[in-house]
């Protein structure tokens, strides 16, 4: 799973999707599902966090326009933002997949790939909390030793 979400694409291969997206939508005023499709793939696999984003958009909006292909597309929202690590809304675009289709093998394990991450999260901002608390008790026990002289 792991190096599936580490895969980036090329540079040469975003622009090649991009100038065939950017035509249809040129000559038709609109690009066809499968354009969309190939080129919001491409996007959620970029190194940058703005085209990501700008993936996940296409990727929401074919969802409305294609109802039926609205699991694929689900897919994808979760992988980009599993590779922003914004790992609450993954875990929910995962969660609705898995609704859709509860023995998919593929997005089980993206399920506990998040799951470990946010739990990796949680034992971090408990440590955190924990160092802060004993920080200011620390402090506070000074000060009444201070206070008591």
């Amino acid at each position: 799973m792991e190096e599936m979400l580490n895969v980036t694409v090329t540079a040469q291969e975003l622009e090649k999707y991009e100038k065939i997206y950017m035509r249809e939508l040129s000559e038709n005023k609109k690009a066809s599902n499968k354009t969309q499709f190939d080129f919001a793939s491409c996007l959620v696999r970029s190194k940058y966090g703005a085209d990501i984003h700008n993936g996940i958009k296409m990727f929401e909006n074919l969802s409305k326009e294609d109802p039926e292909n609205k699991r694929d597309y689900i897919y994808f929202i979760a992988i980009a933002y599993t590779r922003l690590k914004d790992w609450q809304t993954a875990h929910k675009y995962v969660k609705t997949f898995l609704e859709i289709e509860p023995n998919n093998l593929q997005v089980s394990y993206l399920n506990e790939h998040i799951e470990k991450e946010m739990n990796k999260e949680l034992k971090k901002e408990v440590a955190l909390a924990g160092s802060v608390i004993l920080g200011i008790g620390a402090v506070a026990g000074l000060a009444f030793a201070l206070a008591k002289k």
